[in-house]
């Protein structure tokens, strides 16, 4: 599914912030923007296209942001490297920050529209993601121009969503912003239990990792700032509440004892001619055996249905985020807090007990879904979580001998969705389908990484695969660059930022290496 960016967005109302640029008419839309080439180019090999927009027409700024750019200038040697850094790093405030403003209840309630990038609405997990990029700059401030501000705005759009629609994934335009809601036609088959206001709602797909980003999303500011006051301020601990209630109903399986069809408290059903796009068994999905300690989720964060609802990437985020959380609860509400540190341990208990299968190859790995009844899904997705990105989403240390067969099983065409040829070899998945690597894999791939040529590689087919125009798109083929997909994906886009920033902490003296001549 893509949208063209809506004029309409462009001309939103800005928040009384000279951080938060209202944009120009003579601003191009970004989405035919970034599709074509732009002098000055790289001075490398590739020509990288030049891909911000002009000062005037960037969404949001920060000195931090500009000011972290100049730095890695002196530290990133490749030309080409740089570029492919200066254009992804700030392009979420460069070109997705859509509003920014407070809730119209008489407080001093902030609230950030995150959207995509070229689908034009605020999905939980790709927007507290493009906030992640920016988590290592990020640090109390009371200001509304600052990063701490959009990340309170972002925190408190998203309890209100969760509150209202728990089981959906993507949203429309708070009423504030005096932007209108933006047609989906994808959804308009959808069968949806329980029923939505697509003026509220764009997509209703309930999805684990959904609610678990917004988990991460809260743990990422408070580790940052430790600014608790905040979380008790307005609807935070309610959206938790909320998040609670929906994971006990879903640890629920589809029979009773008595083998009775328990009532699911979720059903999606859409028309559509590919499989991955709804659910079978009347909208339920198929059966789930009850007494595992996991969540179920109806689809997977590529938006692609599961094919067994007990979908381990997104239990490992659950767990681990969930019992973050609990830590900034403690100070709110200690019974509640309780509640989420026994939910969060229950389900990492679930994971080492059921999550876990023997290959032939590679011994005791992660299975990427069961059904509880015996049935697995060995496979990895490029789509954060995945079982590649266990380690990054603090479930569990990247020495961990387990994640280290897994991760051998996913880097392998043992993975059956493994992508690989002269062009690029990453995981893909069916939401594009076979022969299209999806370059976000191969930056999870580095960031769980700490071998240097692994890493190097990983690297040099990032800023090779970009057709010249220095972003990270969604999917690229293996066997030819011109052929991919999206090409305005934030999130991808701040997570190679976030990455190569990593690097500059880690392994800085990688980022004086050049890719002119890499082989």
């Amino acid at each position: 599914m893509k949208m063209q960016f809506s004029a309409l967005l462009l001309a939103s109302l800005a928040a009384a912030s000279p951080a938060f640029h209202r944009r120009a008419a003579a601003c191009p839309d970004y989405s035919d923007y970034s599709q074509q080439p732009h002098q000055p180019f790289s001075a490398g090999k590739y020509n990288l296209s030049q891909m911000r927009p002009e000062p005037a027409c960037r969404k949001f700024v920060l000195p931090e942001v500009e000011q972290t750019i100049d730095e890695m200038k002196d530290l990133v040697k490749d030309p080409d490297l740089f570029r492919l850094f200066e254009n992804t790093f700030p392009n979420t405030l460069d070109t997705t920050i859509s509003w920014k403003g407070f809730a119209n209840n008489g407080t001093e309630e902030e609230l950030t529209f995150v959207t995509t990038g070229d689908i034009v609405a605020m999905w939980l997990r790709d927007s507290a993601n493009q906030l992640r990029s920016y988590k290592s700059l990020l640090k109390a401030n009371s200001s509304t121009e600052s990063l701490a501000s959009l990340f309170r705005g972002a925190i408190n759009l998203q309890s209100r969503y969760i509150i209202s629609n728990p089981y959906c994934n993507a949203f429309q335009p708070p009423s504030e912003s005096g932007l209108p809601p933006v047609d989906n036609s994808a959804a308009d088959t959808d069968n949806v239990t329980p029923s939505y206001n697509k003026d509220f709602v764009f997509e209703c797909k309930y999805e684990l990792d959904s609610i678990s980003a917004f988990l991460q999303l809260s743990s990422d500011y408070y580790e940052k700032t430790k600014d608790t006051q905040f979380f008790g301020k307005f609807q935070w601990v309610k959206a938790v509440q909320t998040i609670l209630d929906v994971a006990e109903g879903l640890l629920v399986g589809t029979y009773a004892d008595d083998g009775s069809v328990n009532s699911s408290p979720y059903k999606f059903q859409r028309t559509t001619t590919a499989g991955t796009e709804t659910l079978t068994n009347s909208g339920i999905g198929n059966p789930v055996k009850s007494g595992t300690g996991l969540v179920r989720s109806a689809f997977r964060p590529s938006d692609d249905a599961t094919i067994y609802q007990l979908f381990i990437p997104a239990n490992m985020q659950f767990s681990s985020y969930l019992g973050k959380c609990a830590t900034i609860m403690k100070a709110l509400d200690a019974d509640v807090a309780k509640q989420m540190s026994s939910l969060s341990n229950s389900v990492k208990n679930g994971i080492e007990k059921h999550g876990k299968v023997t290959h032939a190859k590679f011994g005791e790995i992660y299975a990427y879904e069961i059904d509880g009844f015996g049935s697995s899904n060995l496979m990895d997705d490029a789509n954060v979580p995945s079982l590649l990105s266990a380690p990054i989403l603090d479930f569990l240390d990247a020495s961990d001998k387990t994640y280290q067969n897994t991760r051998k099983f996913v880097l392998s065409t043992w993975n059956p969705y493994y992508m690989h040829g002269p062009v690029i070899n990453g995981t893909g998945g069916p939401h594009v389908g076979p022969g299209m690597a999806w370059p976000m894999s191969i930056i999870t791939e580095l960031l769980t990484s700490d071998n240097d040529n692994e890493i190097l590689t990983g690297l040099h087919t990032l800023v090779s695969s970009t057709d010249g125009l220095g972003l990270i798109h969604e999917s690229v083929n293996t066997f030819d660059a011109s052929k991919w997909t999206r090409q305005w994906f934030s999130w991808a886009n701040g997570l190679f930022g976030e990455m190569l920033l990593g690097l500059k902490d880690r392994k800085p003296k990688l980022l004086g290496t050049s890719f002119q001549t890499y082989r």
